[in-house]
């Protein structure tokens, strides 16, 4: 994503107006989101005015959301995290991927899953939810349980309001250096099809253990099999949904209707 474009921080004045137009055709909306992929990067109190003028022209604001990267936790304190939830951030969009250690190596995400959990740990401190993705897939045939039971502790030791799961979709022009990262980390990177995929995910769902009710998705256009429900009260059901798909009794989402 976001390989066509160059990171700038777009003038205040211009976003203040473009709110400002925003709300004279749109009067009525109820849910708004900062873009684009690093709004969070920007400094607090610029992030407070963009957040006290879109109440301001919005009198149906509902939420107000945004993309977490990890750095952008680890930066902000939790005063600031608390400023920025009082003002009216309310959730944040937030991708582990995966908590194998290696295997963010091989991805070049840029942290660690010990960074993650102070980072999260910071926003929940905040009082903010977190709606948190995580890659089906990332591993290949040789690092799936790897991936899998990394990722369920990771995520059993975070308090996550929502949690979704995606498959993993190269296109094209990013295979080949997706192979030669994983080259570069001496490590083999071989792909997993549709069942072994749902092997993934009923691994991954046995395994998590959420301190509190987590809304669960998989309902990407990526995944082959859309499911959703509450961990851990649907657990049962879920698994029960994946072995259905898994002994071929659900018919899975065709990979020609699948995208990112």
């Amino acid at each position: 994503m976001y390989r066509d474009k160059k990171f700038s921080e777009k003038p205040l004045d211009i976003i203040l107006n473009d709110i400002r137009e925003a709300a004279r055709t749109q009067p009525n909306t109820k849910r708004i989101f900062l873009a684009d992929g690093d709004a969070l990067y920007r400094n607090t109190q610029t992030l407070l005015k963009i957040l006290s003028a879109l109440h301001e022209q919005f009198p149906l604001l509902e939420r107000v959301s945004s993309y977490a990267l990890p750095n952008n936790l680890l930066t902000k304190s939790v005063g600031e995290l608390q400023a920025l939830k009082e003002a009216g951030l309310s959730l944040l969009y937030y991708g582990i991927e995966t908590g194998s250690a290696l295997l963010l190596k091989c991805i070049t995400k840029g942290t660690t899953p010990k960074k993650m959990r102070t980072g999260l740990h910071k926003a929940m401190e905040a009082g903010l939810n977190v709606s948190a993705t995580v890659i089906l897939g990332l591993g290949g045939q040789h690092h799936w349980k790897e991936h899998i039971e990394q990722t369920a502790k990771l995520v059993n030791e975070l308090n996550l309001t929502y949690l979704s799961t995606l498959q993993l979709t190269l296109g094209k022009n990013i295979q080949q250096e997706f192979l030669q990262k994983f080259t570069r980390q001496a490590r083999e990177y071989s792909p997993q099809n549709d069942l072994e995929l749902l092997q993934e995910q009923a691994l991954l769902i046995s395994l998590i253990k959420p301190q509190n009710a987590v809304t669960f998705r998989s309902n990407h256009a990526s995944n082959a099999l859309p499911l959703k429900g509450v961990l851990p009260r649907d657990k049962e059901l879920l698994l029960t949904q994946l072995n259905s798909a898994a002994n071929g009794e659900t018919t899975l989402v065709p990979s020609w209707l699948r995208g990112l």
